[in-house]
This record gives structure tokens, sequence and C-alpha cells, in this order.
């Protein structure tokens, strides 16, 4: 029984080491057990024209994320109205520590 007990803890708290801040989100690919850094698309339109940028950023570490990193967000930030196209990047560290940018080109 207290083997059943301990191997139970252990894998309890494997997955919640592992699984508290997933740095994909939404975005699917590739992602490192031990570093990501990766960068993509996540939207585009038809417009042709982007005079600004707006960045949206949330970070996780240990477990315990906070931050905002929609598209909405980074728009706002930089007062677009009209998007042009949307990227994102991902920094991610053993899965202890999680960055997620989201860039919105547009006007």
């Amino acid at each position: 029984m207290k083997k059943l007990i301990g191997y139970s803890s252990i894998v309890a708290l494997l997955g919640l080491a592992a699984g508290c801040v997933g740095p994909l989100g939404t975005v699917t690919g590739v992602g490192g057990s031990i570093y990501t850094d990766m960068s993509g698309p996540v939207l585009a339109t038809s417009r042709d024209a982007a005079s600004k940028m707006g960045e949206a950023t949330a970070t996780g570490i240990l477990g315990f994320a906070t931050g905002d990193c929609s598209i909405k967000t980074a728009a706002a930030s930089a007062g677009i109205t009209k998007i042009q196209h949307v990227d994102y990047h991902i920094q991610s560290v053993l899965g202890v520590y999680n960055k997620t940018t989201v860039t919105v080109y547009g006007e």
C-alpha cells in the first residue's frame, strides 16, 4: 500500500509540473521538452499595408501564468483597427518558464 501511494504521488507531481503552463496554447506545432524557441503565423488577411505593430505577452513560471496574449490586446496596444497579419513567438525552458508573444501588424 505504501508503494502504491508513493508511486501515485510521484506520477501526480510529474503531471502537475509538466502540465500546468503549456507554452503552445491554441497554436499547434512541435515543442521541445527541454527548450522551445519557435515563431510562426496565426492569421493573414488580404490587406497590404501595415504601418503599426502591437504586441501582447503571457508568461508562466513554475505553474503560475499571467498575462494576456490575445490578438485583441496586441492590436489595442498599438491602436490597430485593421489587421493585416498576426504572428506568434513561443519560448519555453524545461516547462518551468514559458512565454508566448503575439504580434499584430496593421493600420
